[in-house]
């Protein structure tokens, strides 16, 4: 991808702490739009694999996969692009080169295997791309796809490793739910392709299956979720002893909504809780009233009864899930990790050494930042723990026309404990650091990164308080 281009009074004011327990704000991605959560739980860190409509997208338009990392449930990271099906993100040769739909991840003795819905010969196909990190990159191993039988209904593919150690593949789409036994390999099928047998007897329609199957296990109890009556779509489950069925129907995790046509569950269990992953258009509909394909990941937290059934869910909340987590401000933090924004996108670009023909030049690093700040624009962070308190604070920003940042606690227009100022270095791809003092502030905040000033503003990489 291409680069996008006060002083301090002297009162210190001391910040007590607030309640430490604080909310998510869905939809928890706001700077691209992003559907088919896919989270896996990996060391102590949920890394959220997404699909992604593109932002002048009309219809299903979806050219890569992303990530997104958290460790505390509200602050999400953006990791970029892991894989695709357009160049330079071409993970799949084979694959007819658009379509990037829903995948998931799993992790098998140091390897990540990711699996991949996309077109083939005018059909639709599941590839599996391999990598030895859940940051990626992958490859496609196989050379070909791994499900493949001109049947438009193989595509959603979750996977399921059982405590034996066999791995299952659920998938499908309008139509019968499939499954197959994966070998250790997890590149190659274990016998034939079943359809999953799933008794819907006395439960409501919404609750029938559409398309978007999850699997997992919770105690003794095998629960396969999916995408319910389309449309609008809803999530249902089912419960088994076995995790190839056969399969109860218990109804729905979250009824179908008006608000939003689709809906793609993704569940997992992590720091205690059980969290339900879909998506919903609410940041589409800040901008605008005609309905598109550009989709947004919501999470809630869902409960169990003593019988094993699940606690129906109401519809997607606008305050989302209770933080398991605070954030140090005293390490570098990526601009790009935010609870919540306003008007920022992200962006990824290589640079080089400077006044050197690009082809002839040293790389000297990679950059996911910030960008498209105006002023007004703003990044919310949740729970920061500023312990006993923060002296400094600095960031690297790329400035063509300078501004300033502002540091807010507690809400957008809370008290300011820093303001730096952004001096415009006449080029946006020329990164620097800027550094001003912090007024004495102590324990949990939330904190707002405000921007202000005039035309495009910065770039903006990265944040970090001192206090020293």
């Amino acid at each position: 991808m291409t680069n996008l281009f006060k002083k301090l009074g002297s009162l210190a004011i001391a910040f007590s702490s607030f309640a430490s327990y604080c909310f998510a704000d869905n939809p928890i991605i706001q700077t691209k739009y992003t559907a088919d959560p896919a989270p896996l739980v990996y060391h102590d860190t949920v890394f959220l694999y997404t699909s992604h409509d593109e932002d002048g997208a009309f219809g299903f338009q979806m050219e890569n996969w992303m990530l997104y990392t958290s460790t505390d449930m509200v602050n999400w990271t953006d990791r970029g692009i892991i894989a695709g099906v357009k160049e330079p993100y071409r993970t799949f040769a084979w694959a007819d080169g658009h379509s990037a739909w829903a995948p998931q991840c799993i992790e098998r003795k140091g390897k990540f295997y990711l699996y991949c819905p996309t077109i083939y010969q005018g059909k639709m196909a599941i590839g599996v791309a391999v990598s030895g990190s859940p940051y990626g990159p992958f490859i496609d191993v196989l050379g070909k796809p791994l499900i493949f039988r001109s049947n438009p209904g193989d595509y959603d593919p979750t996977v399921f490793i059982d405590e034996d150690g066999q791995a299952y593949l659920y998938w499908g789409g309008n139509g019968p739910c499939y499954y197959a036994k994966l070998n250790e390999d997890m590149v190659s099928l274990k016998g034939e392709i079943q359809v999953a047998s799933i008794d819907f007897t006395g439960t409501p329609a919404e609750a029938s299956y559409t398309e978007g199957p999850w699997l997992w296990k919770k105690n003794k109890y095998y629960y396969l979720a999916w995408a319910s009556r389309c449309c609008p779509e809803g999530i249902g489950y089912a419960m088994s002893d076995s995790p190839v069925g056969p399969w109860k129907c218990k109804g729905t995790i979250m009824d179908p909504d008006v608000r939003s046509s689709g809906n793609h569950p993704g569940v997992i269990e992590y720091k205690g809780k059980t969290y339900v992953f879909g998506f919903n258009y609410n940041v589409l509909k800040r901008t605008m009233s005609k309905h598109y394909e550009r989709r947004s990941i919501c999470v809630e937290e869902i409960k169990y009864n003593a019988d094993g059934t699940i606690q129906k869910h109401p519809w997607w909340s606008a305050k989302g899930v209770a933080n398991v987590g605070t954030l140090n401000p005293f390490v570098k933090n990526e601009a790009e990790t935010m609870s919540f924004s306003e008007g920022l996108k992200t962006e990824f670009a290589t640079e080089w050494e400077r006044n050197v023909p690009w082809d002839k030049g040293k790389k000297i690093a990679d950059r996911l930042y910030v960008t498209s700040i105006h002023n007004g624009d703003y990044i919310k962070v949740q729970s920061v723990d500023f312990a006993e308190g923060a002296k400094t604070v600095e960031v690297s920003v790329a400035s063509l026309y300078g501004g300033r940042i502002e540091f807010h606690i507690d809400k957008i227009d809370g008290p300011v404990v820093a303001d730096i100022n952004i001096v415009s270095s006449g080029e946006g791809d020329l990164w620097n650091t800027a550094k001003a003092s912090v007024k004495d502030v102590k324990g949990i905040h939330d904190l707002y990164i405000v921007f202000k000033g005039e035309k495009d503003l910065f770039n903006f990489d990265w944040w970090q308080f001192s206090n020293k």
